[in-house]
Formats: C-alpha cells, structure tokens, sequence
C-alpha cells in the first residue's frame, strides 16, 4: 500500500480526525503497517510496551490470563487501539491481543506515539474516552460477578 493511500486510512479513523495530512503522512511514514493471519498474537501479556497499535482492518481478540487459562475479556475492531495502557502506565502488556481473523494494523513506536499524544491533545482526549469505556465495562462486569457470587455463597 503506498503512503498517500495509508494516510487517506488514517484520516478516516475518528482517532486521528483532528490530526492535519502532514502529520499523518509522518506518522505512516515512522509506523509499521503489519498483517497478521487469524490465530497469530500481537502481543503476550507479560511482554514489554513498545508501542501501541491501531486496528485498521480485522478484529482481535483481548485475552487475558487467568489459573484456569485465558479468558476473552474483549475483541476489538477496525478503528480500535490497543497497547497504549502499557506504554501510558509505563507497565508490561496487560493482557494478550490475538487475531480472530486477519488484521491489519499500524504498529506505532512508544516515542512516536507519546509524541503524537503531546503535540496533539484531541488524541490524547480521544484515547482518555477509549480507557474510560473499557473502564466502565470491566466495573460492570465485575459488579455483575460479585452480586452473582453472594446469590450462591
């Protein structure tokens, strides 16, 4: 794919509406646009946060570990972003990414995206609503576990 066509993909994501061609011409130009089969892993959980990447087409699945094995927690989709938690909170990968189909995606290094984040804060915002939503998801599950939980025990 060449770089005009990676931009005009770009542009179409809601993540980056605020971002001007230029910048985005830059950012395609430093990332790396990477294909995975379904079944391939992103990224394990445990591994370190070297950058976060953009789904561009495809879903993945958000597996995490647990003693009875990993548990799909979530599956993300064109238009997602997954491993900035690891690269904002400075921390391993907190869960493991797997394809469920074929994704496409843009890997965006640590430094470049921290950048982005500084030099455009409508991204930053955009990322604060992402984590919020999961956040949210996760306390209602959890909820949902717990009140199950004292109905049997």
């Amino acid at each position: 794919m060449l770089l005009k066509d990676e931009v005009k993909m770009l542009q179409q994501l809601p993540l980056f509406a605020g971002v001007p061609p230029t910048k985005l011409k830059l950012l395609a130009f430093t990332s790396d646009r990477l294909s995975f089969r379904a079944g391939d892993i992103l990224f394990r959980q445990g591994d370190a946060g070297d950058a976060a990447y953009v789904i561009l087409t495809g879903k993945a699945d958000i597996l995490v570990d647990s003693p009875s094995g990993q548990i799909k927690v979530a599956e993300v989709e064109y238009n997602s972003i997954v491993g900035e938690i690891a690269i904002l909170c400075d921390v391993s990968r907190t869960a493991t990414v797997k394809a469920a189909e074929p994704v496409e995606v843009l890997k965006i290094s640590k430094d470049d995206f921290l950048k982005l984040l500084n030099d455009f804060p409508d991204i930053a915002i955009e990322i604060m609503r992402v984590l919020a939503s999961r956040l949210s998801h996760v306390t209602s599950e959890l909820t949902e576990v717990r009140s199950r939980q004292r109905q049997t025990g």
